[in-house]
């Protein structure tokens, strides 16, 4: 067991004996109302946003940093430490905030009194994107940059040159990757900085052993106010878990030792949602259920092209047998418990620029009658088709498998670990498969960038290495668009293309849910499902 940077705080304290005791099999667990406590089944591997590819890590990284800009529950891209910026033809200009402070790092030299934030730290901490000694996964975000194009311009002014018009470039700077960290502890802590941060956010780490626990620390450095002028954030610590059993973490929210959790699983789905997607009744006293349509599509992909062994996929009437002969609203029904939206469209409803929401189509006579078209009556000469999926999707795939059976065609599911059924996806060895797909910023080009020839697996994530030239221009239209409004009209045709093609099938949007202990006030709910802890405020449960 490693432990990091513990700091003697009294609070800090309190949770490793707290933590210690615990693991021991002992004591009784006392709420503290200065503290935000939460599971992460998943673990922690590194607090480094450079790193920051998940959402169990982006959380933490939302905690300890800042960025220029940030995105609002709303989708909103609003100030952050840019307070305004100017687009021009070769890029953007940004006014940085003044008095915005690194949190106290007393081993670090010229940060033992915290030191404030200056445009050369920005060049910095989004150069080191680009460095292929930090082979940060985040560095994607710069592609449209010019090399050496970030510049400060003095200390409060930052300059970013682009290669070429990208309109969507402002929502990949909210992403956690884009946040400034502290060059002198960068360079001091070396590989340890992934396990001693140093950033503005409104929290600071005070401690962290991994595989147990986590605590942070309100960061008394923190430059954001509230309206009324108080300091944020409000609370005084966040104690992080890392239990994998999830069963267990339904556990600690019922008995009170956590504040919130976020999604459904097996382990506790059931007892805590009815059946038609709400709260369970018995849990009405103490909980509550916040829910938002997630910018998440999951879907079957089909692979196209020249290079099938099952040939038949590359008859667009095939694909759209296969799609309409899915029953997504009784799969939405039965098995998530009406907790996600059932779609036949691949960019969320809730994505500015998507087509209005209309439920799917399930046809099974029709989907009959494409086949006949096809050359395939009653399935009839076709080949069985194998559907590549992991353990967590099997039921799903299994209802879908029905679905198809019932219009003659034989499937077999082949199930695989994550890492191997990654592995095939991207190499193309699986030529239907069960994937998901999630927004890393609030613009359509995040969804609709995946079909671009450019972009085919294994280099991109054209999985299904669809192209098509009508599409192609139309992404390239509306790359050139700086006005949201004119780029929607864009984005909708090359939706509706997806849609007429099929290279992919959707199943449904997922919808961010969060089961939260009713003590909590100041709870928003993302559609990007990032945790905003800056405004949360918890009553004591005495």
């Amino acid at each position: 067991m490693k432990t990091h940077n513990l700091n003697i705080f009294p609070l800090s304290l309190i949770f490793l004996a707290s933590v210690l005791f615990a693991s021991c099999g002992g004591g009784e667990f006392v709420d503290d109302p200065r503290v935000f406590r939460y599971n992460e089944s998943a673990g922690i591997t590194t607090l480094d946003p450079a790193h920051a590819r998940s959402l169990e890590l982006m959380w933490v990284a939302d905690a300890l940093y800042d960025g220029l800009v940030e995105l609002k529950p709303n989708l909103e891209i609003a100030p952050c430490l840019a307070t305004s910026w100017e687009w021009d033809s070769t890029g953007v200009t940004f006014h940085l905030r003044r008095g915005v402070k690194f949190a106290q790092q007393s081993d670090v030299p010229g940060l033992e009194g915290g030191r404030e934030v200056i445009a050369q730290d920005f060049v910095y901490s989004l150069e080191r994107l680009r460095d292929s000694e930090v082979a940060s996964p985040g560095g994607w975000i710069l592609d449209a940059v010019e090399d050496g194009g970030i510049i400060a311009i003095n200390d409060s002014t930052l300059r970013i040159n682009m290669k070429y018009s990208f309109p969507p470039f402002l929502g990949l700077l909210t992403t956690p990757y884009a946040s400034v960290v502290a060059p002198e502890a960068v360079e001091q802590r070396g590989d340890d900085f992934r396990s001693n941060p140093a950033g503005t956010g409104p929290f600071k780490l005070a401690w962290w052993v991994e595989d147990v626990a986590l605590v942070l620390h309100r960061n008394e450095f923190y430059w954001e106010k509230d309206g009324e002028g108080d300091a944020l954030p409000y609370l005084d610590a966040v104690h992080i878990d890392f239990v994998p059993d999830m069963g267990s973490e339904y556990l600690g929210l019922i008995q009170g030792r956590y504040d919130f959790i976020s999604g459904l699983h097996p382990a506790y789905m059931e007892d805590l949602m009815d059946v038609d997607g709400g709260l369970a009744e018995k849990h009405n006293e103490s909980l509550k259920l916040e829910r938002v349509p997630f910018l998440k599509t999951d879907y079957i992909g089909l692979l196209v092209g020249d290079t099938l062994q099952v040939e038949e996929l590359n008859d667009v009437n095939v694909r759209k047998a296969l799609s309409i002969s899915i029953d997504r609203e009784g799969i939405a029904r039965n098995l998530r418990r009406s907790s996600v939206l059932p779609s036949d469209r691949f960019v969320p409803p809730s994505m500015p620029g998507a087509s209005e929401y209309s439920p799917p189509l399930f046809d099974v006579e029709h989907a009959k009658e494409l086949l006949i078209q096809a050359g395939f009556p009653n399935g009839d000469g076709f080949p069985e088709l194998e559907l590549s999926t992991t353990s967590d999707y099997v039921d799903i795939c299994a209802a879908i498998q029905h679905g198809w059976e019932q219009i003659g065609l034989k499937v077999q599911i082949d199930v695989a670990p994550p890492s191997v059924h990654r592995e095939n996806v991207a190499t193309s060895k699986s030529e239907m498969f069960k994937k998901s797909w999630l927004a890393d910023h609030a613009d359509a080009e995040n969804f609709l960038g995946l079909f671009l020839e450019r972009n085919f697996a294994p280099g991109g994530p054209n999985y299904t290495h669809f192209k098509n030239e009508s599409y192609e221009m139309l992404y390239e239209l509306a790359m050139s668009e700086p006005s949201l409004e004119n780029r929607k009209l864009l984005y909708s045709k090359m939706d509706s293309i997806i849609f007429a093609e099929t290279p992919v099938i959707p199943l449904f949007h997922d919808q961010v849910t969060h089961f939260v202990r009713k003590s909590i006030d100041g709870w928003l709910v993302s559609p990007v499902n990032r945790l905003e802890l800056r405004y949360v405020k918890k009553q004591s449960q005495d």
